[in-house]
């Protein structure tokens, strides 16, 4: 039995139980550990895809299943953060009489967080980088805001409604044909490297001033610099 084949999809589905977990402590509205285990699955996410090119092991199978727990962890586990949240808040008095029901809407994420999965397993132009946002991306950025959501939640109750439109710019830029940088080194020099460094730089300070909170500033700066980069390159190429 070649035990090392096996070695991918064991983190691959350590990713999947670790967004089970996560989607476990958001409906006991836990943020906080909701946050740390998606987390945690970004990290097995992350070596799964490296010990299977380091292992010369990839597999069909393999890829399916990670797009599997990809959708539980970064696509059903922030929704269910977010489906959470909404169920505690105030609305206006036009949605009072179906506010029973508002929070549901949260679950589109998960959606539109499948679809962009299936579409990055079909496009072969996301090899240096991605067209849209990428779920873990996505996922950090709404753990870290509901974690945050005790500083504002009580400022107005159409602060859900804001939360319900956030949700959905966010689902749209999952699928969006909006190109993004990904972390992705050929080499490590500066040239050719420029955004990638400036933004890991911006990063650190962040860090160290919102910790836990910095996701949500970190992902919306990472949306901004993308599309920055993109439109600069639109206007070289003309």
């Amino acid at each position: 039995m070649n035990i090392k084949k096996h070695i991918p999809n064991t983190l691959t589905c350590c990713n999947l139980i670790s967004g089970c977990i996560a989607t476990c402590f958001a409906f006991f509205h836990d943020p906080e550990l909701a946050l740390l285990w998606i987390i945690i699955g970004a990290v097995f996410d992350f070596f799964d895809g490296m010990s299977a090119r380091l292992l010369h092991v990839p597999s069909p199978i393999g890829k399916e299943l990670d797009s599997l727990a990809d959708d539980v962890t970064f696509g059903v586990a922030p929704s269910t953060m977010l489906f959470s949240q909404l169920l505690v808040m105030d609305y206006p008095s036009w949605l009072q009489p179906v506010s029973d029901y508002v929070a549901f809407v949260a679950y589109v994420m998960a959606a539109f967080s499948a679809l962009r999965l299936a579409k990055f397993n079909l496009d072969e132009r996301q090899t240096m980088g991605f067209i849209g946002l990428p779920t873990p991306a996505n996922a950090l950025f709404w753990g870290s805001l509901i974690l945050s959501a005790k500083y504002w939640e009580t400022l107005s109750p159409y602060m859900s409604v804001a939360l319900i439109a956030l949700m959905l710019v966010s689902s749209w830029l999952l699928i969006a044909e909006i190109p993004m940088f990904a972390l992705k080194f050929k080499h490590w020099g500066w040239k050719g490297n420029e955004l990638r460094y400036s933004f890991l730089i911006t990063c650190v300070p962040l860090l160290i001033i919102f910790q836990e909170y910095a996701f949500a500033i970190i992902i919306a700066w990472y949306v901004v610099l993308s599309v920055i980069s993109d439109a600069k390159s639109a206007t070289n190429n003309k």
